[in-house]
């Protein structure tokens, strides 16, 4: 696949693996629509990016904000790839936790994820083609200590993309979700605690995870090459993540329902 011309739109740009994925796809050939909250750090990654960029900054909270950055996203190119990639994690143990922390990232990593997404699909679902790319974890395929809403949050946003993977089977647009494991960002310096505060530090496995240029290569490979799981970790991360895989011959069987009249039969019922 070419992804020359192509235009990709990617939230919490501004820094990590979405920073990277926008270098990507620019050194690609791409057009880039960066969206964050901070400007002035998108128009930094912007700056570095060789094809033509488009800043769109947002809180992916504030959904008035987020239609009206679509409206500009579609009216720009046209969007053929979108990734729902802004997050922020967690590091407090579960009975320690106000739940105010447990609606704010879920509300962030997972609600917000969705509305962005379903603002989006009547745009591509129309032009017949295209790639949504979500940002779960390998903490969205197995439960890790500390981080019980982040698992809550990326589990469910893998469980969406899956169901929608398979209402769009027959429409010419893929689903990808992604499963990084460490990678050398600010995200657990940017986790927040039981009391929702940033931590403020980080973890020497983050330090020591993957480079975030290296991440996103492998991801955009991934995508090339059409796969729908793809699982971005080393070692033990690696291993628990194949270990919970989808099976594709289920992916399959899941797609199958939607071609064989699944979705036609349950709306006729009612």
């Amino acid at each position: 696949m070419s992804f020359e011309g192509k235009t990709a739109w990617i939230t919490g740009a501004s820094s990590g693996i979405g920073a990277a994925l926008a270098r990507e796809w620019g050194s690609r050939g791409a057009r880039v629509i960066l969206s964050g909250r901070d400007e002035s750090r998108l128009a930094e990654v912007a700056d570095s990016i060789p094809t033509e960029t488009l800043v769109l900054p947002f809180d992916v909270r504030d959904e008035d904000a987020m239609i009206e950055a679509t409206a500009k996203a579609t009216a720009w190119h046209g969007v053929d790839i979108f990734v729902a990639n802004a997050g922020v994690s967690q590091r407090s143990a579960a009975v320690d936790t106000d739940m105010s922390v447990y609606r704010e990232i879920i509300e962030i990593d997972l609600t917000a994820q969705i509305a962005a997404t379903q603002a989006l699909l009547p745009h591509v679902t129309e032009r017949g083609s295209g790639h949504l790319l979500f940002i779960s974890s390998i903490a969205g395929k197995v439960g890790v200590p500390m981080r019980t809403a982040y698992c809550a949050a990326k589990f469910g946003l893998a469980g969406y993309a899956d169901a929608l993977r398979a209402e769009l089977s027959q429409s010419g647009v893929q689903v990808h979700v992604i499963y990084p494991g460490s990678v050398a960002t600010d995200v657990s310096r940017n986790a927040l605690t039981s009391d929702g505060s940033k931590r403020g530090r980080s973890d020497s496995v983050i330090d020591n995870g993957i480079p975030p240029g290296e991440a996103a290569k492998w991801i955009v490979d991934a995508v090339d090459k059409g796969e729908r799981e793809v699982i971005v970790a080393q070692g033990m991360e690696q291993a628990m993540g194949e270990m919970r895989r989808t099976p594709e011959q289920l992916l399959d069987q899941v797609a199958g329902m939607v071609a064989s009249g699944y979705m036609e039969k349950m709306k006729a019922e009612g």
